[in-house]
C-alpha cells in the first residue's frame, strides 16, 4: 500500500488510505485473504467518520488492493430464535497488476488464485538492489581503540567434569574421562531418547495436526487448548491406528464431568499412566472375553437362528443400519456363522467389524 499510494496511481490516496489499510491489515485472515469489514469499529479506531472511511475503502477497491467477497446486508434474515440477523460485508485482499509488473513477478495463474512463480530479470536486479541498500557498512572508529585496561579477561573458574593434564605422557592432550560424558540429559535429548518416542517427519507432524484440528471441536474440554500441543499429546493415539470420533470417544472417556486446567499434559499424563498398567499385567493373562467361546451364547444363537423366521429385505436394511454401535455382536455372529452374517450384515459392516475386534 505505501508503494500504490506513493506512485500516485489514484489522486485521492494519501495518508489516511494508508491508516484505513493499516486497520484493514491488523484485522486480516491471512490464511483465507479475507477481513471484516467493520465501518463503525474502523472509523472509531482511525479517529475519522464513517463517510471518510467509506470514500477511502472505495479507493483502495479502485486500486485493486481491495475485492468484495461477500456483500453485507442490514436485512433480517429472520432466523428462528433471534430478533434479528445481518449478515457483514468480507472484502479479500488483492494484489495488483501495476505492482506485480514494476517489481518483476511472473506469475502462475490468473485472478484472486494467482501466484508469484518467479522473477523477471529487471526484477532481480531491483531485489539484488534492494538487498544492498538495506547493508549498513561497517564503521570501525566508531568502537574506538581498544585498551587492555577497559575490560578483565573472563576467570577460568572450576571445571571438575575436565581432568587435568598429564604432562609426563608423550601426548599432551586430555580425552574426555567417563565423568564428563556422563552430563545431564537435557529435556530435548530425554524427550527423544526415552519413552519411546520416535523421530517424526515434518509431513507426520502436519497430519497430526490437522487430525486435533478435527477433534478439538468435539471434545469440550480440549477448545482451549494450542492444536501443537495437542497433536503432541494425541501421537499415542494416533499411533495406534485410532479414527477421528475414535480419538474423540477415547478422550471423552478421560474426563467425565470436569475440566482440565491443561488437557494436553492431563491426555500426556493419563495416556502414561494407562500404559503403565497395561505393562504391570502379567503376558500371559487374557484380559479380554470372547463371546463366541461362551457355551450360553453359542446356544441362544443357535435356538434363535432356528426359531428366527425367514429373513426379509428390511431386516437386513435395519441391521446394516443401526448395527455400527453393536460391532461385537456383529465379529461374534461373523465367527459363528460367516455366510449368514454377510447375508445379514453386508460385507462393509462385518468387515469393519472384524477389524475392531482385532
Amino acid at each position: 500500500m505505501t508503494w500504490l499510494i506513493g506512485t500516485g496511481l489514484h489522486p485521492r490516496a494519501g495518508a489516511t488510505t494508508l491508516t484505513v489499510a493499516r486497520d484493514l491489515a491488523v484485522r486480516m485472515d491471512y490464511r483465507l485473504g479475507s477481513v471484516l469489514y467493520d465501518l463503525e469499529g474502523t472509523a472509531a479506531r482511525c479517529g475519522v467518520s464513517t463517510a471518510t472511511v467509506k470514500r477511502h475503502v472505495r479507493v483502495l477497491r479502485e486500486l485493486g488492493a481491495l475485492a468484495w467477497q461477500r456483500h453485507g446486508t442490514k436485512k433480517n434474515l429472520q432466523l428462528p430464535g433471534r430478533p434479528y440477523t445481518a449478515t457483514a460485508t468480507i472484502y479479500a485482499a488483492t494484489i495488483p497488476a501495476a505492482y506485480d509488473a514494476a517489481m518483476g513477478h511472473r506469475l502462475d495463474g490468473t485472478g484472486y488464485r494467482a501466484r508469484v512463480a518467479g522473477v523477471t530479470d529487471e526484477g532481480r536486479a531491483l531485489a539484488v538492489k534492494a538487498a544492498r541498500a538495506r547493508v549498513r557498512p561497517v564503521d570501525n572508529r566508531l568502537a574506538g581503540p581498544r585498551s587492555p585496561r577497559r575490560r578483565a579477561p573472563h576467570s577460568s573458574g572450576p571445571r571438575p567434569l575436565v581432568p587435568t593434564a598429564d604432562l609426563s605422557e608423550k601426548f599432551n592432550y586430555t580425552s574426555p574421562g567417563p565423568a564428563s560424558r556422563a552430563q545431564a540429559p537435557t529435556p530435548r535429548s530425554q524427550h527423544r531418547s526415552g519413552g519411546g518416542a520416535s523421530h517424526r517427519s515434518p509431513w507426520q507432524v502436519a497430519r497430526d495436526i490437522g487430525v486435533a484440528r478435527q477433534v478439538r471441536p468435539l471434545v469440550g474440554w480440549t477448545q482451549r487448548e494450542c492444536l501443537r500441543r495437542l497433536a503432541f499429546a494425541l501421537r499415542p493415539l494416533i499411533d495406534r491406528g485410532l479414527e477421528v470420533h475414535d480419538i474423540a470417544a477415547e478422550l471423552i472417556g478421560l474426563a467425565l464431568g470436569w475440566r482440565p486446567a491443561q488437557p494436553a499434559a492431563y491426555i500426556t499424563a493419563a495416556l502414561t499412566r494407562d500404559q503403565q498398567a497395561e505393562a504391570t499385567h502379567p503376558a500371559d493373562v487374557d484380559l479380554t472375553a470372547d463371546p463366541a467361546a461362551h457355551r450360553e451364547w453359542q446356544q441362544w444363537l443357535n435356538s434363535r437362528q432356528a426359531d428366527a423366521p425367514a429373513r426379509t429385505d428390511d431386516d437386513r436394511r435395519h441391521a446394516r443400519l443401526y448395527a455400527w454401535d453393536r460391532w461385537y455382536e456383529v465379529a461374534a455372529h461373523y465367527d459363528v456363522n460367516p455366510d449368514d452374517a454377510l447375508d445379514l450384515y453386508g460385507t462393509r459392516l462385518c468387515a469393519y467389524a472384524v477389524k475392531r475386534a482385532t
